[in-house]
């Protein structure tokens, strides 16, 4: 009896253990697969972290370490995370909305004035290292420069002389953002926005100036028509017959009107002995 108890007891036993053996296999097997998959992920977010593809139009500053390495793009890039680190820079046109300045022109005018400009990355390590933000940067250097050009000018030049206003605000613009890798292309002033009462003022000299030019006109036109007129007079002075056919061709055209009175004139020669004799009288 005793040794049945005994070996119930090393059966119990050994269940015991080849049960425990099972569930750290069990353990075992799922830290392994928890392993692995966080190895797997590691991975993949190491390749997301680490490559990198730019498009034609976008190219990559590399720093190592915190250092300058080099620019590349477009394609395929390979990265080590945590050591290097890539700041996308696009190179293609930007246009830019300057917001309108108030301006006072040199004849102290106040006008409100908006332009665009045109610009675009040349060098992405410069626009980059150079200056902070050169999107920014480059919106408050267009509008100083935008007052400052045309608070040189009178208000007749800013209406008539765009042309040179933009040429002049591409120049400095183009020059002072020259360090920091960027060509500026063009620079179009949009509007130039005029009090009332300089609309009216304008608008009235624009009116006078119209009736000057009427007036010049109507006098040149009366010039010539007089010399016309001189030039008649000693053409029909030369043969007295040529006056009366013009007399005749002047009824004929007053009686095609259908007028019911008609004014028949007489030369001078008729009436001239009437006169005499009344004066003899």
């Amino acid at each position: 009896m005793y040794a049945a108890m005994t070996s119930d007891k090393d059966n119990e036993a050994d269940g015991a253990f080849s049960e425990a053996c099972k569930t750290r296999g069990k353990v075992m097997e799922f830290g392994i697969g928890m392993g692995t998959l966080l190895l797997i992920g590691l991975g993949l977010l190491f390749l997301w972290s680490a490559i990198k593809i730019l498009p034609e139009y976008e190219r990559g500053v590399i720093f190592f370490l915190g250092r300058f390495q080099a620019v590349k793009g477009p394609g395929l890039i390979v990265l080590i995370p945590g050591i290097q680190k890539m700041i996308k820079v696009s190179l293609r046109t930007v246009t830019m909305d300057v917001p309108p300045q108030e301006v006072i022109t040199r004849d102290n005018v106040s006008v409100r004035v908006n332009a665009v400009i045109y610009f675009r990355v040349m060098m992405p390590e410069k626009a980059v290292i150079a200056v902070e933000n050169f999107l920014y940067a480059t919106s408050q250097l267009s509008q100083t420069t935008l007052r400052s050009v045309c608070g040189q000018r009178e208000l007749d030049e800013l209406l008539t002389e765009r042309e040179k206003i933009n040429k002049s605000i591409q120049e400095i613009l183009d020059r002072q953002t020259d360090p920091w890798g960027i060509k500026v292309s063009l620079v179009e002033v949009k509007a130039i926005d005029l009090p009332e009462e300089m609309k009216r003022a304008m608008a009235k000299q624009a009116e006078a100036e119209r009736e000057k030019r009427a007036k010049i006109i109507h006098a040149e036109g009366e010039l010539m028509a007089s010399y016309k007129i001189l030039e008649a007079a000693n053409l029909l002075s030369q043969n007295p017959v040529s006056l009366q056919l013009r007399y005749l061709q002047t009824l004929t055209e007053i009686a095609t009107e259908k007028n019911s009175t008609i004014i028949f004139p007489l030369p001078m020669d008729i009436i001239k002995p009437f006169l005499k004799a009344m004066k003899t009288e």
